[in-house]
């Protein structure tokens, strides 16, 4: 990677992704992009930086060509819960976004990459352990998205060489940004409670398990595999990847030890309820780990430890 785009890049994950890779590969290497600016940013003010709108297709178009890029990060898309109270919207975003960027990288002979979810699976996958090639047969307008959007990505690498990769991220938690739109966003709301007023009330109900990862984790797993050898590659759209899987009780448990007087209580939502239901427990890394050395660095305790020193940083 030499020159990136990088779209949705003032969400959770871009943000600290353009960070990171600005500091790997030079600030004005990396054209971080947003449906709109916000001043003062740190991306708006850390490098280049551009407006884009990725249902706009001659816009993506010209902006690659520009900026005369090599790799395209294509981040930008609605979330779990925002989706499926807009589907027809997330339908034009995720999908028509996914193939206005495909097509770039098909017509400039960029690199490729897009997240997939958790979400990809559905309630007839396995529940435990879930393998990387399985059933996929979502019920959520984001899991239509994601799965469509693997096969997609599959069909431009077979049918034109686009050297596309992706992986079916978990929840992501990051004291960088709040999040917004999430199904496993508890996991992140969960410590600025914990902080503000030593008590939280999760949407999720008690003995919901998900897979999750912390943030630094995720953005170094999306660089590890960009800069994978392609000939390794059997599984490109997507590899399962994971830190660690847990239930609302077990954070909870494990942010007492840091702030004892600390208590949960529960007002399920029965929309994101029904998601995570349909989500896997856990899922299986092993084609990541054996194809391109797949690797974490934060478990829970790691995790909450950082989390809530960060955000005491922050002034939270």
């Amino acid at each position: 990677m030499k020159k990136v785009l990088v779209t949705g890049a003032l969400g959770q994950i871009g943000t600290e992704l353009v960070v990171k890779m600005r500091e790997i590969y030079g600030a004005d290497n990396i054209i971080a992009t947003n449906r709109s600016r916000r001043a003062g940013h740190v991306l708006v003010e850390s490098g280049a930086f551009e407006e884009l709108d990725v249902t706009d297709a001659k816009g993506v178009h010209d902006l690659a060509k520009k900026h005369n890029v090599d790799t395209i990060i294509h981040m930008a898309a609605l979330l779990s819960a925002t989706a499926e109270n807009n589907p027809l919207m997330a339908w034009n975003i995720n999908m028509g976004g996914l193939m206005n960027t495909l097509e770039v990288a098909r017509e400039l002979n960029c690199k490729f990459f897009t997240p997939s979810s958790i979400g990809a699976f559905g309630p007839s996958s396995p529940k435990v352990n879930t393998p990387q090639d399985t059933i996929q047969r979502p019920t959520t307008m984001y899991g239509v998205n994601k799965v469509a959007g693997e096969l997609l990505c599959d069909y431009y690498f077979h049918k034109f060489g686009v050297d596309t990769r992706g992986v079916r991220f978990p929840g992501l938690i990051s004291y960088a940004q709040e999040p917004g739109g999430g199904t496993t966003d508890y996991a992140v709301n969960i410590f600025y409670d914990a902080l503000k007023q030593k008590k939280y009330t999760s949407y999720i109900a008690a003995g919901t398990y998900m897979d999750m990862m912390y943030m630094p984790d995720a953005v170094n797993c999306i660089i590890d595999l960009m800069e994978a050898d392609t000939s390794k590659l059997k599984h490109r759209n997507a590899f399962n990847v994971t830190a660690m899987s847990f239930e609302p009780e077990e954070i909870a448990a494990e942010i007492r030890k840091h702030i004892p007087e600390f208590t949960m209580d529960y007002d399920v939502d029965p929309m994101r309820q029904a998601i995570a239901n349909s989500w896997p427990d856990s899922i299986d890394p092993t084609a990541a780990k054996e194809e391109w050395g797949f690797k974490t660095e934060y478990d829970l305790p790691k995790m909450t430890v950082a989390m809530l020193e960060q955000l005491k940083a922050k002034g939270v």
